[in-house]
């Protein structure tokens, strides 16, 4: 008998992707109500001041088109051998952990904040959510509405938006004790068609241009908290949605001549979302009730999210790294010449790479979730890495304006580099190196000023220390988390009193796990790795 012939495997299909402008079209189409500065937005694709987060978002579009980029940016979705943008992958290995992290990086080097990566950090979520719900209840039916929601987004490779954290209240009171029961999102009512919701989101990213929000709960919930534990997606022009938003960037400052020569052109909205008796078909709902497992999707989300944070800073150190370099050289003076000048960057640069290089571990030591086959973020790499960036971001700015000097927030208002009467005077005596015209210097001296010491520059300090969860947050899932038992162990053991049993007398020692065994992790033959970027020197 011949031996069967083995079917070659078909080449995946691939997903139409939208291209920066197709994107800005496709808000058009929509009507969502948003308010910005006390007045409805008519448009949210041509209000000005939404326009750097429409950028922002549009790049992100146009760079997965990229012919050098395709690899880094798409994934292939095996369930569906389907190739998808990244954004909106469930992660298959450890090696599509790595280039997520990768390209999170280097979108952010580009926009600040590339903003998407929050909805495919909650789809990972999600899908982590449901299968373990299915599991413990015997049925398939959240995996279903969950597999084919996603399988549509990334067919239309829209944007999602993150709607987590809830106005909550009185933070001392859990969501069903609030007298206003609309500080958190939660369950009207139910019958055959869907759920009706209610309720405030506080912090919702770039809600005003993403295609649909993903509802998710921002606690864990107790059993008189059922109806707040609720996930679902939601369009942004749903009915019974109001958005209340801050401007993107620094819109406003003069976009000629300003000196917001970063943030006029790519920012971040952050909006209040008011749910007001909005109805979510059951094709929608992901779960709705099941408060004994909402703790599954906040903890999951939390952990890639907090991997994804660790990227998105470290493009947005790239950034700082790369002024303060121009700014020592339009000075006149070289790192290579000034150890008060090296010895800071190395210091900005072990800053960013430490806990970039925590985003790395955390991806080669992933894990797969053995209910839904996605993989994890180690947990305590994660945290550790976004408690670094979150306590650390002060230091980068310090370091940052170390090697710029007072310049970046003395120099006179760029109008005077076009004003006749001082113009030439000022181009004389402000050039610092021979090789450096004046403008120019001024103009990396503004680009520094707007990324450490402006209003964006605040916002990107308060969101380095508390998006993604804050500092007391971080520690507590790292003390969770970390294997505490094994180090027990090993002291005594070297003290020769032997490992003691884990009868659960000494709590401190429960947590425990196998060893790490080899360089790349507990992964599986073949698994793919990160695509490799080329990283130019200064």
């Amino acid at each position: 008998m011949e031996s069967p012939i083995a079917t070659p495997a078909l080449p995946p299909t691939r997903a139409t992707l939208m291209t920066g402008e197709a994107y800005r079209e496709s808000l058009r189409s929509l009507n969502p109500v948003v308010y910005v500065d006390g007045r409805r937005v008519e448009c949210v694709a041509d209000e000005p001041a939404l326009r750097p987060g429409v950028n922002a978002l549009a790049f992100t579009y146009d760079f997965a088109l990229r012919p050098e980029m395709e690899r880094l940016a798409l994934a292939t979705q095996s369930s569906r051998n389907r190739v998808v943008n990244r954004m909106l992958q469930v992660n298959e290995s450890s090696g599509d952990l790595l280039n997520k992290l990768e390209v999170v990086r280097v979108l952010c080097q580009e926009t600040g904040c590339a903003q998407r990566y929050l909805g495919h950090d909650a789809l990972n979520g999600i899908a982590q959510a449901v299968a373990h719900i299915d599991d413990a209840r015997g049925g398939t039916e959240h995996r279903a509405r969950f597999a084919a929601y996603l399988a549509d987004v990334q067919d239309r490779d829209i944007a999602l938006g993150v709607a987590m954290t809830d106005a909550k209240g009185d933070r001392s009171k859990k969501p069903h004790q609030q007298a206003n029961p609309d500080t958190y999102v939660h369950v009207v009512s139910r019958d055959a068609r869907g759920i009706v919701i209610s309720g405030t989101k506080a912090i919702v990213t770039g809600a005003p241009y993403m295609h649909e929000l993903l509802v998710m709960p921002s606690r864990n919930m107790g059993k008189e908290d059922a109806d707040f534990a609720v996930c679902c997606a939601v369009p942004v022009d749903a009915k019974g949605v109001t958005m209340v938003s801050r401007p993107a960037g620094r819109p406003g400052e003069k976009n000629e001549h300003g000196a917001a020569l970063f943030s006029r052109r790519y920012g971040q909205a952050t909006a209040v979302v008011i749910f007001d008796q909005v109805f979510v078909p059951w094709d929608r709902v992901f779960f709705e009730g099941e408060w004994e497992l909402s703790h599954m999707l906040t903890y999951s989300y939390a952990t890639h999210h907090r991997h994804s944070c660790i990227a998105a800073r470290a493009g947005f150190g790239d950034l700082l790294i790369g002024a303060g370099a121009l700014m020592c050289e339009a000075n006149g003076l070289l790192p290579d010449e000034k150890s008060n000048l090296r010895e800071p960057m190395v210091e900005l640069i072990k800053i960013v790479e430490g806990f970039f290089a925590c985003g790395v571990a955390a991806s080669v030591y992933a894990t797969q979730d053995r209910h839904s086959g996605s993989f994890m973020p180690d947990p305590v790499f994660s945290n550790i890495g976004k408690l670094l960036l979150a306590t650390q971001i002060y230091d980068m700015h310090r370091l940052a304006h170390e090697v710029s000097g007072g310049l970046i927030v003395a120099l006179p208002g760029p109008d005077e580099d076009h004003n006749p009467a001082t113009a030439a005077s000022l181009a004389e005596v402000l050039r610092a190196n021979p090789d450096v015209p004046a403008d120019k210097r001024l103009e990396v001296a503004r680009f520094m000023e707007d990324l450490t010491a402006s209003y964006q520059a605040g916002w990107y300090s308060l969101i380095s220390l508390h998006g993604g969860g804050s500092p007391a947050a971080l520690k507590q899932e790292i003390w969770r988390n970390y294997p505490l038992g094994n180090k027990v162990d090993l002291v005594e053991r070297l003290l020769d009193r032997g490992v003691l049993a884990d009868d659960g007398e000494r709590s401190i020692t429960r947590n425990r796990q196998p060893g790490r065994c080899c360089d790349t992790g507990c992964t599986t033959p073949g698994q793919p790795v990160m695509v490799p970027m080329k990283r130019a020197p200064l």
